[in-house]
């Protein structure tokens, strides 16, 4: 039963009644965002039955505090887009805290983009904001701007989590990735910030790691536990990198079987491989590659192994850039261009609503935006990402399936092989 002392606890079962119907209690109803008549996808695992809103609850936004940034790395996507540089008004952003304060299932507000979020003038007060909706907070940045003062003021306002980008685990390998970021630099002022949590009495925030894959730094993950233990951070998270420019190409470290079918049905072309817990062992690693023809794992949480999984609507997660613009995923921020296994795709922004002048809460609610999430959800779209043998896999614009303007077969965040904070 629900322990009245800690509201995030639900019942671990769901009962059935004499008609066979699921029952589910007010406590999970209330966690999941179930509401009367909801629509639920049911598909069945080798684990069981897996469960999942076709709409789920908005829970997460993202947002956008600019576009400029301190450093120009080769591998961002500001190397593919001819956006003009923008900074969010704060009036934007307080229209869209008012209307978040009538989203009740709003869980997370996560302060990044495609810049560096510390460049915001009022980015302490940004996080203020959010807190006071009883949201966790959460800011990416690449660690060169934070200073004790900025330090303070951000652990002042209430931050929950810092996610500081580095690919590298030595001040060689962190330069070659991202040129002019000096990582001493970034471990004193993370030495800096943990000093002022201390001094604070606030509540410390957690210290994460973004860390981008590369041929270049592959490496660097033999020394990146201890190097996160030094930096006080209490997790890692990994990501292939997205090839937006031609020179980028060559460092990707996936390939077709990284995007093909992660179950595939059984068969004696293709049969099943069912692989028991083990230690990761020198002597077995090549072996186990052979079995698997050098197949990717797959990636925790990704449930549609057939076809695609979307964690950012499936999790109820929306993207706001900085002028408003209101995103499914932080994918479809902006228009760009990128490789796909080396086939240059164009990339058109998505957006269903603008918070400048628009409320959360109806812009989530419209129509447009319902029918986009459940065709997500289903993610019925062709596999443009392990295909692209014809010309409708070089954007985002229709399929051969029939599904149109924007498609998500081509997503590599919806194959596991991108991932972000």
């Amino acid at each position: 039963m629900l322990d009245e002392g800690n509201e995030d606890e639900v019942e671990d079962t769901i009962i059935a009644d004499q008609a066979g119907r699921l029952m589910l209690s007010e406590a999970q109803r209330r966690r999941w965002g179930v509401s009367p008549g909801a629509e639920i996808l049911v598909e069945e695992t080798p684990e069981g039955l897996l469960l999942r809103p076709l709409d789920p609850p908005l829970t997460k936004v993202y947002v956008e505090p600019t576009t400029a940034c301190n450093l120009n790395c080769p591998a961002c996507m500001r190397q593919a887009w001819t956006e003009p540089v923008g900074t969010m008004e704060m009036s934007t952003y307080r229209h869209l805290v008012a209307g978040l304060a009538e989203v009740p299932s709003l869980q997370v507000m996560s302060f990044w983009g495609f810049g560096e979020p510390l460049l915001h003038p009022h980015i302490a007060e940004m996080v203020r904001l959010a807190k006071g909706l009883k949201a966790r907070t959460e800011l990416v940045t690449n660690g060169l701007l934070l200073d004790p003062e900025m330090a303070k003021a951000l652990v002042l306002a209430g931050l929950d989590r810092l996610v500081v980008s580095i690919d590298g685990a030595t001040p060689e390998t962190h330069a070659d990735a991202r040129p002019d970021a000096d990582l001493g630099r970034i471990q004193h002022n993370l030495e800096a910030f943990r000093v002022v949590c201390r001094e604070s009495q606030q509540p410390a925030p957690e210290i994460g790691i973004a860390f981008v894959l590369t041929k270049r730094n592959l490496q660097e993950l033999a020394s990146l536990r201890g190097f996160a233990r030094s930096l006080g951070a209490s997790f890692i998270m990994v990501s292939h990198v997205l090839p937006y420019t031609e020179e980028t190409q060559d460092e990707v470290l996936y390939g077709h079987f990284a995007l093909g079918s992660y179950l595939p049905l059984r068969s004696p072309w293709e049969p099943e491989i069912v692989l028991p817990k083990m230690d990761v062992r020198r002597e077995a690693l090549f072996p186990l590659l052979e079995l698997l023809e050098y197949r990717l794992l797959p990636a925790i949480g990704h449930p549609n192994r057939r076809t695609g999984y979307c964690r950012f609507v499936d999790s109820g997660s929306v993207a706001v850039a900085w002028d408003g613009g209101v995103s499914p995923c932080v994918g479809l921020m902006h228009s760009y261009s990128c490789f796909v296994l080396g086939r240059p795709k164009n990339v058109r922004r998505y957006t269903v609503g603008n918070v400048a002048h628009e409320e959360i809460r109806s812009i989530w609610e419209s129509e447009e935006y319902r029918e986009f999430r459940a065709r997500v959800q289903r993610f019925d779209f062709a596999p443009c990402a392990r295909c692209g043998s014809c010309d409708l896999a070089d954007a985002n614009e229709e399929d051969c399936y029939g599904n149109v303007f924007p498609v998500c077969g081509g997503c590599l965040w919806a194959q596991g092989v991108i991932q972000c904070p």
